[in-house]
């Protein structure tokens, strides 16, 4: 009788024990079915990262209704700026008047590129309106990259002053390489000029 008892004790604690190991394989089943669902593929999530992969943005003080301009020039192109607001590489977001038709105080102009041309980059700061009287323009320059499956981290920061209608100074001009990589020793504020006569308004 003792040895019938032990008998169905043990055949208890093997259904039980398959039981619990059966669930067991239900549950793992069911996570590795949900995960492509739960878990976007990191190709799908770069469509949702922000846009460019070389941006360029240009701030001034936030008190001056002053108009100031950004100009770029991707390797090779044309620049891109107020009266030529796109091409191949670079798009200015917008063209920030100083306070007109504003609806924050923040004086600030972006350009986004679509791809990382290999060569030299020119950045511009452009004074098109008056400047105030008996105060210079302070503005500020800030390059950031953003390679293939990463963030877009800065890679570039430099201050000028602007005193004049019509000034026109260049911020920056450096190079990278088509993987986005600042080139050694390549950074410079060696004058160029990006707004030519031909241009419109001048």
């Amino acid at each position: 009788m003792r040895e019938l008892d032990e008998l169905d004790d043990d055949a208890a604690a093997t259904v039980f024990r398959d039981v619990i190991l059966l669930a067991l394989i239900g549950f793992v089943a069911m996570v590795i079915m949900l995960l492509p669902h739960v878990v976007p593929k990191k190709e799908q999530t770069e469509d949702h990262k922000a846009p460019g992969n070389v941006i360029v943005e240009m701030h001034w003080p936030s008190d001056l209704t002053v108009d100031v301009d950004l100009w770029v020039q991707a390797p090779n192109e044309i620049p891109v700026g107020f009266w030529n607001m796109g091409g191949e590489t670079f798009n200015l977001l917008r063209d920030d008047l100083g306070s007109e038709g504003d609806a924050t105080h923040e004086n600030y102009e972006i350009a986004y590129s679509r791809g990382i041309p290999a060569g030299e980059y020119t950045v511009n700061a452009h004074m098109y309106g008056h400047a105030p009287p008996d105060r210079s323009v302070p503005v500020t320059v800030v390059v950031s990259v953003r390679k293939k499956y990463d963030t877009a981290h800065q890679i570039l920061e430099t201050d000028l002053e602007l005193t004049r209608r019509g000034q026109e100074e260049t911020a920056l001009r450096f190079r990278l390489t088509a993987e986005g990589d600042l080139v050694p020793n390549s950074v410079s504020t060696l004058r160029r000029r990006l707004i030519t006569p031909g241009m419109r308004g001048n």
